[in-house]
């Protein structure tokens, strides 16, 4: 029995490999540190058939060291340990640390991940690690920390109209065939930016020894729409954005349209659930407090009483979040704080508001000067907060919603100038 197409045409080298140009094409970070002959640890975010696994393999072999494989989906800590040892063993002085690949690296435990940390810090394995999720989110900080992360794209029509001409004339058993491709618009369509899903989706349509590929026999031969919704592939990324770009539009039917696309096409409950928590805090923020305590408790809702009824839980809360008054205060306030903080670095805190849990600190001046506010008519006294470098840095602007211009008027009225826009 012959391989399956995607897996014949999987490349071999860099020159091949179809996409990704921004990090793998002449002059980019990843063929940089290829040609040199020595990579650090990375991960690779991206969608699924984009070629994380293909450009691992393609480094291992350029590179010509030890390549070992886990899928976090069956291995264990045991597993992670097991191939950690043989690596150590097998290493010759001086060599390049053997490569350490890892597919759906966020479906790691802490644990699982905590097992790993010794090896790459002392660089007793080279991990590469592949994933759909943000990283951010499923990766523990401190493995994050030691590794570069590389974001890989969906394909580009140019490239999957390249791939399916190199499937054409370079395969050995398709270019024994009579094909004749008439129209690429459903092949492009189906396969959302995944080569893997593309391949697939050929190698179906090209099953007798002649043929002609148009739109309606790929449509014919798939036997599903070509709006279908896939959960692991572009449309997922696409309907989830529309979705929650309609509750950041305030209009409650587009939301309540896309929420069903992704009911009816086999989304988990709780990817929808979560991405209205994020919303909540995101797009509705201080215009509408409320917003996050009822998208948390449509969460919780989900975990207690599961499908179907929980749907109707989302659909409240999808139409209580694009009703409401938005703003996004919050979100751009911690933003802009958090690019002062990387600006300026570690600034001294003020003595007055230091913490003072000993006497030779007290005696240092901790704490010495702070003002208890709720000794003051109402509970307010002026008095510095922020770092001296720092003092008058305005990181919060209220925005006008009626419920956040009470908020912002208390600042006026506390701090004067300060908060005057």
């Amino acid at each position: 029995m012959s391989q399956p197409l995607a897996e014949r045409l999987r490349p071999r080298t860099l020159d091949d490999y179809i996409g990704q140009q921004h990090l793998v094409g002449e002059g980019a970070v990843l063929r940089r540190m290829i040609d040199a002959g020595r990579i650090s640890s990375f991960i690779l975010w991206g969608p699924p058939g984009v070629g994380k696994t293909t450009l691992a393999q393609i480094i291992a072999h350029r590179l010509e060291t030890p390549f070992y494989t886990l899928s976090a989906v069956t291995s264990g800590v045991k597993d992670v340990r097991d191939v950690i040892e043989r690596a150590q063993k097998g290493r010759f002085f001086n060599e390049a640390s053997p490569i350490l690949f890892i597919d759906e690296i966020h479906r790691f435990s802490k644990s699982q991940q905590d097992s790993l940390l010794g090896a790459v810090e002392k660089g007793i394995v080279t991990l590469i690690g592949a994933t759909t999720e943000n990283p951010s989110f499923e990766v523990i900080r401190p493995l994050l920390s030691r590794c570069q992360l590389y974001v890989l794209k969906p394909l580009e029509k140019d490239d999957l109209l390249k791939l399916i001409d190199r499937a054409l004339t370079k395969d050995a058993i398709l270019k024994e065939k009579h094909i004749t491709l008439k129209e690429t618009g459903a092949l492009l369509r189906f396969s959302g930016g995944d080569a893997r899903k593309l391949l697939n989706i050929l190698e179906l349509v090209t099953a007798d020894d002649e043929v002609e590929i148009t739109d309606e026999l790929v449509v014919n031969r798939l036997q599903q729409n070509p709006l279908a919704y896939d959960k692991d592939g572009e449309m997922h990324y696409d309907i989830i954005s529309a979705f929650i770009k309609s509750i950041r539009g305030s209009d409650p039917d587009a939301a309540l349209y896309w929420m069903a696309r992704m009911i009816e096409g086999g989304e988990d409950p709780q990817f929808i659930a979560r991405r209205m928590v994020i919303s909540a805090s995101e797009d509705i923020g201080l215009a509408n407090p409320n917003a996050l305590l009822l998208a948390n408790a449509a969460f919780d809702t989900v975990m207690k009483i599961g499908w179907p009824e929980a749907r109707i839980a989302l659909a409240e809360c999808a139409v209580y979040l694009a009703t409401s008054p938005k703003s996004n205060s919050a979100y751009l306030g911690i933003d802009a704080a958090l690019d002062l903080v990387r600006q300026t670095g570690n600034q001294p805190v003020p003595l007055p508001i230091r913490n003072a849990p000993t006497q030779l600190m007290k005696d240092l001046g901790y704490h010495d000067g702070y003002k208890y506010p709720h000794d003051y008519p109402g509970h307010f006294t002026e008095q510095q907060y922020l770092p001296d470098e720092l003092v008058g840095q305005r990181l919060w602007h209220g925005q006008h919603n009626p419920a956040e211009e009470k908020l912002y008027q208390r600042m006026v009225n506390y701090w004067g100038k300060r908060y005057e826009d």
